[in-house]
Order: C-alpha cells, then sequence, then structure tokens
C-alpha cells in the first residue's frame, strides 16, 4: 500500500483545550532543492508544501497558534481572544489537506491570534514571511510585499527587544532577514545598515554562509548605485 505524505494527528487547543484533528506532512516527503535569498524554501515535490501545515486552527474557537507559542497567556488577553474571536467564531475545519490560499487563511489567523496573545515578535514574524512566501507561489506581487513589510517591522522589534534569544534564530539571522526584507521592498538604506550590521559580526558569527550571503547583497546593492550614478 503507498504511504500518503499526509497524516492526521490530534491537537489541543491552546485557547479552549478542546481536542482537534490537524494535518501535518510526514518528513520523508520534504525535500528542499534550494533557498531563496529570504532562506524561502524551494520542494522538490510542489504538490507537498509543508509551509502550508505549520498553524493549527481549532474547530472549536477559532485560536490559532504553531508550535512555537508558548503556552503562557498574558493577564486579561484570553478574555479579549475569547470576545473578538472566539465568540464571532463560526465552527469551521481546516484539518484537512489545504491549498495555498487555505494556507494563507491559516497564516493570517495565526497572526491576528498571536498579535492579541501577545507572542513573540520573532513569531509575529515567521508567520508574516511565511504568509508572504505563499503569495509569491501565487505570484501576488503587492500582497508579497506587505506580508514581507510586516515581517520586516516585526524582526526589527524582535531585535531591538532582544526576543529571539533562546529560539531557534540567531542575531545573525535576525539582522540579515531585516536587511534583505528591506532590499526586497525597496528600502535600500535600511537594507544597506542592516547588511553593515550582519558583516561587522563576521568574526564572532557562527554561521559565516550567512555573513558571506550579506556581502553578496551588500555589493549587489553598491553595484547599482553606482550603475544609477554613471547614467
Amino acid at each position: 500500500m503507498e504511504i500518503s505524505p499526509f497524516y492526521q494527528t490530534s491537537i489541543e487547543c491552546l485557547h479552549c483545550k478542546k481536542q482537534f484533528k490537524t494535518t501535518k506532512v510526514r518528513s520523508k516527503f520534504v525535500k528542499v532543492e534550494s533557498y531563496a535569498s529570504d532562506f524561502q524554501p524551494i520542494y522538490q515535490n510542489k504538490d507537498v508544501n509543508p509551509l502550508l501545515y505549520n498553524i493549527f486552527v481549532c474547530e472549536q474557537c477559532g485560536f490559532s497558534f504553531t508550535e512555537e507559542f508558548s503556552r503562557y497567556f498574558a493577564p486579561g488577553t484570553k478574555d479579549e481572544i475569547q470576545v473578538k474571536i472566539a465568540n464571532k467564531w463560526i465552527s469551521r475545519s481546516y484539518g484537512k489537506e489545504r491549498n495555498i490560499e487555505e494556507g494563507i487563511i491559516t497564516y493570517k489567523l495565526g497572526i491576528f491570534c498571536g498579535t492579541m496573545k501577545k507572542e513573540k515578535f520573532i513569531n509575529i514574524a515567521g508567520l508574516a514571511l511565511r504568509t508572504a512566501w505563499l503569495y509569491r507561489l501565487q505570484h501576488k506581487d503587492a500582497e508579497e510585499q506587505r506580508f514581507m513589510q510586516i515581517a520586516r517591522d516585526r524582526y526589527e522589534n524582535s531585535y531591538i527587544n532582544g526576543d529571539f534569544s533562546g529560539t531557534q534564530m540567531s542575531e545573525t539571522r535576525v539582522l540579515y532577514l531585516i536587511a534583505e526584507l528591506s532590499r526586497r521592498i525597496g528600502d535600500t538604506d535600511y537594507a544597506t545598515r542592516y547588511f553593515s550590521k550582519v558583516i561587522e559580526k563576521q568574526s564572532s558569527s557562527f554561521e559565516p554562509k550567512v555573513v558571506e550571503m550579506a556581502k553578496e547583497r551588500w555589493q549587489e546593492i553598491r553595484d547599482s548605485k553606482q550603475k544609477e550614478a554613471n547614467y
């Protein structure tokens, strides 16, 4: 019998504590061909995109979250989530296989819930970046740009507040993403400033590849500015 790339698992909702089903992708079916300059994974099998299944959407109350969300709710946030999300939620399931459109809806729910819950900036940034990647797959440039801007701003909030420490994201990577997303949204001054911060850390960074990527991007910006100046 052929094994499906997808399987279902039960999750307990962080908010209402009820169980619901969600779909996940078996890791052996996930093969990355390459990465874009903002770390977007390009998968070999275009029909199996694990990005679509990062968000768990509770069909009972609508609260949407990822494995990175903390179990802690700041005082008052649970009540606010109950009023603004759970009480207005019309029961529906995102527990089956998802298309890109459904994936985008779940990420927007995750961003909304995470912001209301006061999740770390680093987590919200990651959700916004992945939303941008999904819009990129649809060739919806304006929406992609909008979510890259949100991601850039949240990564900067995370860097300033230091809330990325203790997560899988290194300071080098956070700085690089602020720079690269700035470059992609056309904010070259910001991009140059943050690429420079990455390059300054080359002697202490444990991610030499990211430092090299920053040098390449910085040089590209410099070259294009020189071309413009010569016209």
